[in-house]
């Protein structure tokens, strides 16, 4: 903001243009824009009073904090740096600083928390999840409970104190929960412009965009890290919302006393995206997770990156952690147990995924089946490594997939989902009709996964294979409509091949 204000003032007043005219030109509730002014004419009579007016606006829901009195006892400074972002990472503040914004802030509902005034793991992990302050808990989680980090956090969660008393001095008293949601979106998505990471950076470091100091510092955010955020504005600002988790995603929602949800995508710049589009083939209900499991959430993501870099003994060190916070997930408890199986040790591996094997979670249609296949002896943990090694854009990386692939199949012909992954990569290459052959070895195998129905469904239209396209498109349904579930893929998918060649 400092930047654009800059480029905005500069040029006109190469041209004598009157400082007060400009002043006036400034957003009366934009505390960067103030801050950013007086930066640029600090010793001006327009300066001073730009730099008051900001301190008006960051205090004007605290009742004891007089801006005449407080801004000139403390150096500003640091705070102003805070606002506006002059350099790359978050100054680490000073007592002075942190007393002033920790005051300016003490009405934010987040202090009544019990979990504002937890410093160590033990009381974090004590706490019910309505107490726990989520910017406090995932620092604690990420930066260490030692003393020395306290300021460090305090300092982060000064930062987030920022955000919420700018976002604050837009709105009205008495502002609804959606006039709330709008000032969100607006500044943290064109103020501040987070934005979601090109796929070359977070596929490489997807930790760096899920951590709360590093989303911060950067302004970058995968959709865990940027709704973490979000979820740390809204405790300040009286806002009640949910995390929502479609598998491999999250998001958050407000839900009105009436019912009405409003969508919350963090990835796409705030958009309320209909709920039906978060549904899959797959996925019959979307899934909501409270404070507390969404710091386990983020030990999930950091664990992900550890099986990605093959590091299987600090996943499972990870994956343990997140346990805490999510003891009932079957999906942590899986991926725990192969990262035993990737160790060696087997016995732990075991235990852990005989517990979940038949566990078919509510929101899903079927249950995966490699768990299934592994305890059944039909696959190896090395077979296991090799549906979860990732890809990228490049052709070389999938060619790569798919030789090991067909190794593990070749010793490994019952295993379910190494067919499939198989299958995938064809499709992936644009080679659709050389994955058919291993889908429909999948069907002599399980006729029961919607996703494979669909796949040959869609195939054989594709092909003008009509016939066969109907019995795999009725079987896909039948299938979901077992578990309740009308995927808006297979209504597609019908009209389509309705108009194509209508139903025999």
């Amino acid at each position: 903001m400092r930047h654009l204000l800059t480029a905005a003032l500069l040029p006109l007043s190469l041209f004598g243009s009157n400082l007060s005219s400009l002043y006036s030109a400034l957003d009366p509730t934009s505390v960067a824009q103030h801050f950013a002014f007086y930066e640029l004419y600090p010793n001006s009579q327009e300066g001073r009073e730009s730099l008051r007016h900001a301190w008006e606006l960051l205090s004007g829901n605290c009742v004891e904090c007089d801006p005449n009195v407080m801004f000139p006892s403390v150096d500003a400074k640091p705070i102003i740096e805070l606002v506006n972002r002059a350099s790359p990472e978050s100054p680490v503040l000073e007592e002075e600083q942190l007393k002033v914004i920790e005051k300016l802030s003490a009405h934010f509902p987040n202090r009544k928390l019990k979990g504002y005034a937890t410093w160590t793991w033990d009381e974090l992990l004590a706490l019910p999840p309505e107490q726990v302050d989520i910017a406090r808990g995932l620092l604690i989680a990420e930066l260490g409970s030692n003393a020395s980090e306290r300021l460090k956090i305090r300092s982060y969660e000064a930062s987030i104190d920022l955000m919420a008393l700018q976002i604050l001095a837009r709105l009205k008293p008495d502002a609804a929960p959606l006039e709330k949601i709008r000032a969100i979106n607006d500044y943290i998505f064109s103020e501040l412009r987070f934005r979601f990471p090109p796929h070359s950076l977070y596929a490489k470091d997807i930790d760096l965009y899920t951590l709360l100091p590093s989303v911060i510092d950067s302004r970058r955010g995968v959709c865990l890290g940027v709704s973490i955020l979000y979820l740390s504005l809204a405790q300040r600002l009286d806002l009640q919302l949910q995390a929502i988790t479609p598998p491999g995603h999250i998001y958050v929602r407000y839900v009105a006393p009436d019912g009405e949800i409003t969508n919350i995508e963090t990835t796409a710049r705030g958009i309320d995206v209909p709920s039906d589009m978060y549904l899959s083939l797959e996925t019959r209900k979307l899934q909501q997770k409270n404070i507390k499991e969404v710091i386990g959430l983020a030990f999930m993501n950091q664990a992900a990156v550890a099986w990605h870099k093959e590091d299987s003994k600090l996943a499972i060190e990870l994956y343990e952690k997140g346990r805490k916070f999510l003891p009932n997930d079957p999906l942590i408890q899986t991926f725990l147990g192969y990262q035993y199986l990737f160790t060696g040790e087997e016995a732990k591996g075991k235990k852990l995924l005989a517990e979940v094997r038949d566990v078919l979670p509510d929101h899903l249609v079927a249950n995966d089946s490699t768990t299934d296949d592994y305890l059944a002896g039909r696959v190896s943990a090395q077979g296991i490594q090799a549906i979860y090694q990732e890809v990228d854009e490049t052709r070389k990386s999938i060619l790569e997939k798919q030789k090991e692939l067909e190794g593990i199949v070749a010793k490994y012909p019952r295993f379910r989902n190494g067919i499939f992954h198989l299958a995938i990569t064809y499709l992936q290459l644009g080679r659709e009709k050389e994955a058919i052959p291993f889908l429909e070895q999948y069907m002599t195998l399980d006729a029961k996964n919607p996703t494979v129905c669909y796949y040959l469904a869609a195939l054989h239209t594709q092909r003008m294979n009509y016939n066969a396209a109907w019995k795999y498109l009725k079987a896909a349904e039948a299938i979901v409509k077992s578990r309740d579930h009308s995927p808006r893929a297979l209504e597609e998918l019908r009209a389509h091949l309705q108009r194509s060649c209508p139903e025999p």
